[in-house]
């Protein structure tokens, strides 16, 4: 009962097939113990001071790689050689999964089917983009705010009080009038959250999530918008689903801008969240002087030549807001027996790499 253990093999190390451990082998285990993480540190200040030295190690290593790799970069311009190639960061745009279908230049299918589509007619010019804008039926404080605001960014816009009509009677209404858009500005908790933008007569209807909303009184430095008609952009709407959203934007707006007015209206697809940004370009000229002495260096021996340089910026004029697709209809808003072309959810979220628009 009271008898000792006997040791086994794999115990004390003496068995006939254990292979024998080397110097630098035990070094390596060693260290390997012997390594602590900064979380692992109970005081506060030890803890800080080995997370500083952590932190200047790898800048100096990340210096010491930059400086290795202009070297050889400078030692190959000298040899007549080629430069190694930069390397190029891994992002989750360059990374993203493939798509079937993504639009090629060189698609006629697609193009052929542009003439033909329920944005021919605005696009071509044979109609002038007029749009209805209204609101949901219980509105708030902040909504007629944001509709102002739509109403100095689209051209030929107009509002309309909601009321108790129903959205199939606004429709009826709104083609009576000749009206090529509707556009539905949905609120909840005060504050506009989803935005409902109908095309006329045939449709589709787009359903986007309105998120981070900032008006324009918000906006610092701000300028005020003019009643041009705007340059439109349209930025990373490559898919035919992205195509065809993109379109829907572009119905909106004139398609004959005016430059002299100088603004911008911005529609920046990333990640499928579509970014919403309207500007104004502005050109300034600004005086710049240079002394140019002759012979000997005196106070009244200096000729001032002046230069005149022009600089180029842009001035937000809000406001600004963040749309993300949740579905697209055929036809006009029809809850109940309508036809979806697309549809999110959440389970087409598989992998963050994966893009719709």
């Amino acid at each position: 009962m009271g008898g000792k253990r006997k040791k086994s093999e794999s115990e004390d190390g003496g068995g006939e097939d254990d292979e024998p451990v080397t110097k630098k082998e035990k070094e390596t285990k060693t260290k390997t113990k012997k390594e602590i993480l900064p979380s692992m540190i109970k005081n506060k200040d030890k803890r800080s001071e080995v997370h500083a030295k952590l932190k200047h190690d790898k800048k100096l290593e990340k210096r010491k790689r930059a400086k290795a790799r202009d070297a050889a970069i400078k030692r190959a311009l000298e040899l007549g050689e080629e430069p190694p190639a930069p390397k190029i960061p891994r992002t989750i745009e360059n990374t993203r999964e493939f798509d079937e279908t993504v639009c090629l230049p060189d698609d006629e299918e697609l193009f052929a089917g542009n003439d033909a589509d329920e944005f021919s007619s605005v696009l071509k010019r044979d109609r002038i983009p007029k749009v209805l804008i209204t609101t949901c039926r219980f509105n708030s404080s902040r909504g007629p705010a944001f509709i102002s605001e739509l109403l100095s960014v689209i051209p030929n816009a107009h509002y309309y009080k909601r009321g108790t009509y129903d959205l199939k009677k606004i429709v009826e209404y709104a083609n009576n009038k000749e009206f090529t858009s509707i556009i539905v500005v949905h609120t909840n908790r005060r504050e506009p959250d989803a935005l409902l933008v109908m095309n006329l007569p045939d449709g589709p209807t787009a359903h986007f999530k309105l998120s981070k909303l900032v008006l324009r009184k918000d906006i610092k430095n701000h300028g005020n918008p003019t009643s041009h008609e705007p340059e439109l952009i349209l930025n990373n709407f490559t898919t035919r689903l992205g195509h065809r959203v993109g379109r829907l934007f572009q119905s909106l707006f004139p398609q004959d801008p005016n430059f002299r007015g100088r603004r911008v209206v911005t529609f920046h697809n990333q990640r499928d969240f579509i970014f919403f940004r309207h500007h104004r370009y502005i050109f300034e000229t600004q005086e710049t002087k240079q002394t140019e002495s002759k012979g000997k260096k005196t106070k009244d021996a200096k000729d001032e030549v002046s230069q005149q340089k022009t600089i180029a910026r842009l001035q937000e004029c809000g406001p600004r807001f963040t749309l993300k697709l949740i579905s697209l209809q055929h036809g006009t808003f029809d809850s109940k027996g309508g036809e979806y072309e697309w549809v999110h959810k959440p389970e087409m979220d598989t992998s963050r790499r994966r893009f719709f628009l």
